[in-house]
């Protein structure tokens, strides 16, 4: 399933900036970002489970916000692009290692 994660740290607070940098290697680990606190992640059921405890664990909900979106199995397939920047679509396109 496609899930698009967003957050927002406080970076004046005594380790917002290390927050901030765990948060994004955390989201890094399960999908790509599209934009700098922006994340689009193809999960399974488990792994979102395991990726929504880690980020809940990293953050400070009295400083910082995390949001979840999810668009499902079919959930690539309602995105749209436009401008600079596009991203790779781990589905189709293919990868050289």
């Amino acid at each position: 399933m496609l899930v698009l994660i967003t957050y927002d740290v406080s970076v004046i607070s005594e380790g917002g900036q290390r927050r901030l940098r765990r948060i994004a290697k955390t989201c890094l680990d399960f999908g790509m970002r599209v934009q700098n606190s922006v994340f689009e992640c193809e999960v399974t059921p488990a792994q979102f489970v395991t990726l929504k405890s880690a980020l809940l664990d990293i953050f400070n909900p009295e400083e910082d916000s995390l949001r979840f979106y999810m668009l499902g199995k079919k959930g690539r397939q309602k995105v749209e692009h436009v401008g600079a920047k596009a991203v790779a679509d781990p589905v189709k396109d293919a990868l050289i290692l």
